[in-house]
């Protein structure tokens, strides 16, 4: 019987790009999205077209009662999630005495208050059935931190602490939690730089190039999987050896 993965923001490079990966492996996939719905439908086509099974799943992930209305659509379209990637995320760029209450509040309500709603909502099946995986998407600039992103980094870093805390919490239920640390990945998040931005960023990198989302995507299959069966709490960078 195929397992149910649940990826948020999956209308995005690396959210598509995990998708993609987790329905090549035989999985039924829930593509969350907020706004883009053109962008996950054509995304569930392309699945479906190859064999696979998948459903679009709307909600904002800030709102607990959507998400719990969401994750009741995937249960009676695809079945029990198995596997929950939390990749939903927004960046913001700028000083950080410009920010404001409400850059706060959209900051730390996607990157981290939707982490924390999805899994509450996953989290009741899982013990029960005493299994499952949730893998987090945080950045580089969580474990270092980054100039003019403040508030992106201080929410990146809040994923990676509650992925640690709750990895030991629901340990005993043999559930995994860890985390992703992508570096500079070639995505839309990362379109506001310029050439020259970009050319500063890949001489930093050991590895000497931006990264790919499918990169991405292998390394969060490998966190769900039973290769990866004694590895919780952890925060595995893909960042070309930015921060080492």
């Amino acid at each position: 019987m195929s397992k149910t993965v649940l990826v948020t923001g999956a209308s995005g490079g690396i959210g598509s790009a995990c998708a993609r990966f987790f329905a090549a492996e035989g999985y039924k996939v829930a593509i969350h999205f907020n706004k883009d719905k053109s962008s996950a439908d054509a995304l569930k086509a392309e699945i479906c077209s190859f064999g696979g099974e998948a459903v679009c799943v709307c909600a904002d992930l800030t709102d607990e009662k959507q998400v719990e209305n969401m994750l009741h659509t995937v249960e009676r379209e695809l079945g029990e999630v198995d596997v929950l990637v939390n990749n939903a995320g927004v960046s913001q760029q700028k000083l950080f005495t410009d920010t404001t209450r409400e850059d706060y509040e959209q900051v730390f309500g996607v990157n981290i208050l939707g982490v924390v709603n999805c899994c509450r909502a996953v989290l009741p099946s899982m013990i029960r059935r005493q299994c499952g995986s949730i893998v987090n998407v945080s950045s580089m600039w969580g474990i270092s931190g980054a100039s003019c992103e403040v508030l992106y980094s201080a929410s990146k870093a809040a994923v990676i602490g509650l992925t640690k805390a709750l990895a030991k919490e629901v340990g005993p239920s043999r559930i995994t939690v860890n985390c992703i640390a992508p570096g500079v990945i070639n995505t839309k998040m990362n379109s506001h730089l310029n050439a020259e931005d970009m050319a500063a960023l890949c001489d930093e990198t050991p590895l000497c190039r931006t990264g790919e989302p499918n990169e991405v995507a292998q390394a969060v299959f490998f966190l769900s999987s039973d290769k990866s069966a004694f590895i919780t709490g952890q925060t595995l960078s893909v960042d070309g050896g930015f921060i080492i």
